[in-house]
């Protein structure tokens, strides 16, 4: 993939590829966008083109051979989730008291760190800071520049103040990526020591074309959908289990619908008590948890005679019987408790007892 295959953003792009050409490259820089956008890729595309040992131009900037032994090592990190896997399961082999001290990294080329959350608090801690701070001091191997991306910025609060001291400064030969859905997430300090570039929203009809040829199985109607669900992230359109998004907003209406009208709580109980505990529970939680949040967006718009902006438009007669039968205070309220069964979930409370009380909380 060169930089003439990146979907998009264009201008922003371009604007990073000049600052290769003119070797003015910052030492640190917040790529920031909602999630799917293609922050991770475009970041291991230009410590491809930083570090390829064949280098090669397009329009006219800088690009990446995709070939050469370099090029190729930091490719391998591409698939994120499943060198997180592969990292996550190298630690449940260790024994009990090294994995304590065990922090995730992802590091297919001995120049280039990804530093993702550490689960399971799903953070970036203190650890994999000082793990940066001591190799970010010594001169690539194999590399012209060192390159450490965190794909997250979610920071405790100790690890945030650690990555200071690198930020204030860094070796002219590192460059320090941090990834960001919101760079307000960040400390102030973090954010006056980076430059900060985003990755916008591309239109509907820009994905819907997109995934006519990369999602060929999908009919017009169901690629419509997932364009309008990927909020003009082309990432997250492309990677979108439809099925499993079906599923899990099956049970959002249904968690919703029985809050909104239902004194018949059976089937509520019945969807609830397949939310079990464990990797794959959590993985199911997390997409029922989207979905409500998805939902309730769509009621906001059509409250407020917006609805232009519903996203779920297969579904657009369920959503106004529903927004007729709720108001702002109840969604804000909905709003509030959907976080209680977030913090809940990182606490290990029982997941089906949770969305029950969600649910039941908000009876109208």
């Amino acid at each position: 993939m060169a930089f003439s295959e990146f979907q998009g953003n264009a201008e922003t792009v371009g604007r990073l590829r000049e600052m290769l050409a003119r070797d003015r490259f910052p030492h640190a820089m917040i790529l920031a966008g909602p999630q799917g956008a293609g922050k991770y890729t475009l970041a291991l595309m230009l410590a491809r083109t930083m570090n390829c040992l064949d280098p090669q131009e397009s329009d006219g900037l800088p690009d990446y051979c995709g070939r050469c032994d370099n090029c190729r090592r930091i490719g391998q990190a591409e698939d994120l989730d499943a060198r997180f896997a592969e990292a996550v399961e190298a630690r449940e082999g260790l024994r009990e008291t090294d994995k304590r001290e065990t922090r995730i990294l992802v590091q297919t080329h001995p120049d280039v760190m990804v530093v993702p959350p550490d689960p399971p608090q799903m953070l970036v801690k203190v650890d994999q800071v000082r793990q940066v701070i001591q190799t970010v001091r010594y001169k690539p191997q194999e590399a012209r520049r060192r390159v450490f991306i965190f794909t997250d910025s979610a920071f405790m609060k100790e690890a945030a103040n650690a990555l200071l001291k690198v930020l204030e400064e860094p070796p002219d030969f590192a460059t320090i990526f941090l990834l960001a859905r919101n760079p307000g997430e960040l400390l102030p300090t973090i954010r006056s020591r980076c430059i900060t570039l985003t990755l916008g929203a591309l239109p509907t009809l820009e994905i819907e074309r997109y995934l006519t040829k990369g999602r060929p199985e999908w009919n017009e109607r169901q690629r419509q959908l997932v364009a309008r669900l990927s909020g003009g992230a082309i990432g997250r359109a492309r990677t979108l289990n439809l099925e499993e998004y079906m599923t899990a907003r099956k049970d959002a209406l249904l968690l919703l619908s029985t809050a909104v009208r239902s004194a018949e709580h059976s089937d509520l109980f019945h969807t609830t008590e397949t939310y079990r505990a464990g990797g794959e529970g959590k993985e199911k939680t997390d997409r029922l948890l989207a979905a409500v949040y998805g939902l309730l967006k769509d009621l906001i718009a059509l409250i407020s005679g917006a609805p232009e902006l519903v996203r779920n438009t297969d579904i657009t007669a369920e959503l106004k019987s529903l927004a007729a039968a709720v108001d702002f205070n109840w969604i804000a309220q909905a709003t509030q408790q959907l976080g209680h069964v977030q913090s809940g979930m990182r606490r290990n409370v029982l997941r089906p007892l949770s969305l029950d009380a969600f649910a039941l909380a908000l009876e109208r």
